[in-house]
């Protein structure tokens, strides 16, 4: 089980002071978070891609990422999302292959359509192709970490004749993929497809929401030949603030809330903790709530959480970060690994997927093994005939 943090890089004035903070102290904010995120023992931390204010994320977060790796030894760099939409699926290919080397490999991906409308017209996409493009795209990004000399036609992009994306991806492994959403069932669908991860973003919507999404995923992955749908790989998402008495944390919190332009302006925060996964209270209390999600999406893979939003200050994201990993990480990973079946596959690192393979290899969606002794590995595409178009609709 992997445990993380995602941001989503939003500028929002703290509603206590009144103060905004500038896109550069908000970036380099977000350089102290992941720094403070492998320091108490994090796996993951995710960045996600903007292209408008009120964001401070990066348009290309292979830039961040790629900084992060510089100065981390352990964490794993993931994105929340990359947008398949409207990347040029060849740049993705080039960025995250030469990213994965610099990483050592401490890199994978989490593709998304987006949620911001306006992003599609600005490059030159129409958002009613929002699935299209994201089959369309994701089927070649997932040949060319595979595949050299290819020969590819579409409706989105221009043709390649004989070409081969540079740098290879590092040991001859692609960076694993996780497909997000929120909403889309389409998504899950795509998924299942190619044996990648899916991660339910599992904010927002209540948790029935969540349990029918992670459920297709499962049954779809199965039915695709990957493995049984227990074997699916899983993440989710979620947001916490926690202090060490649950009054405490509602008392602080309460003003973000009320404020977020995510979720204010709207239902109580108490009607929204109770509809929704938010997890506003004691370290005790998110423990609990998190084994709980176990109840109903099945053992999972990865679980990030959002801490650093609606303009809580950079001490108070910190202050989070001690919390999890000093009170709550180290119970969810005993508990968590002593419920965990042994058919259960870890969560996908590039070493096991190295090893899954053979010491190296292409043509092959690897995971990590269920146990020491046996490697899980399923195929790209369960039959050479299908095609995501034709598949995927």
């Amino acid at each position: 089980m992997q445990f993380g943090i995602f941001t989503v890089g939003d500028v929002t004035a703290d509603p206590t002071t009144g103060r905004t903070p500038t896109e550069h102290e908000r970036i380099m904010a977000t350089i102290e978070i992941a720094k403070k995120a492998e320091e108490v023992g994090l796996d993951a931390i995710a960045t996600g891609e903007h292209h408008n204010p009120p964001f401070a994320a990066p348009a290309n977060p292979a830039v961040l990422l790629a900084h992060l790796a510089a100065i981390t030894e352990r964490i794993i760099l993931t994105t929340s999302t990359t947008l398949i939409t409207t990347n040029d699926p060849v740049r993705l290919a080039e960025d995250y292959a030469y990213l994965q080397h610099l990483a050592g490999g401490r890199i994978d991906l989490m593709m998304g359509r987006g949620n911001t409308g306006p992003v599609y017209p600005w490059f030159g996409k129409d958002i009613r192709d929002g699935i299209p493009l994201a089959i369309e795209n994701y089927a070649l990004l997932h040949r060319l970490w595979r595949e050299d000399g290819i020969d590819w036609e579409g409706r989105y992009r221009s043709p390649l004749q004989a070409f081969t994306s540079t740098p290879r991806p590092l040991d001859g492994v692609p960076p694993f993929v996780w497909h997000g959403s929120i909403r889309s069932p389409e998504v899950a669908e795509q998924a299942a497809y190619y044996g990648d991860g899916f991660f339910s973003n599992h904010i927002f919507w209540p948790a029935s929401h969540t349990r029918q999404m992670v459920a297709l995923y499962r049954r779809r992955f199965e039915h695709y030949g990957h493995g049984s749908a227990e074997q699916a790989i899983v993440g989710l998402g979620g947001q916490v603030f926690m202090r060490p008495n649950s009054q405490d944390a509602i008392r602080e919190f309460r003003p973000y809330f009320d404020k977020a332009p995510v979720y204010g302006h709207g239902p109580s925060m108490e009607e929204f903790m109770a509809q929704t996964p938010l997890l506003v209270g004691s370290p005790q209390q998110v423990i609990e709530a998190t084994l709980g999600y176990r109840d109903y999406v099945g053992d999972y893979q990865r679980q990030l959480w959002l801490l650093d939003h609606a303009g809580l200050p950079l001490k108070t994201v910190l202050e989070q970060l001690d919390i999890l990993g000093e009170q709550v990480v180290p119970v969810l990973r005993t508990e968590f690994a002593a419920r965990k079946p042994a058919s259960v596959p870890d969560a996908p690192t590039h070493a096991a997927l190295v090893a899954a393979a053979g010491g190296g290899g292409r043509d092959a969606t690897v995971y990590a093994a269920a146990d020491a002794g046996a490697d899980v590995v399923t195929e790209a595409s369960p039959d050479p005939s299908r095609t995501p178009e034709k598949d995927l609709r």
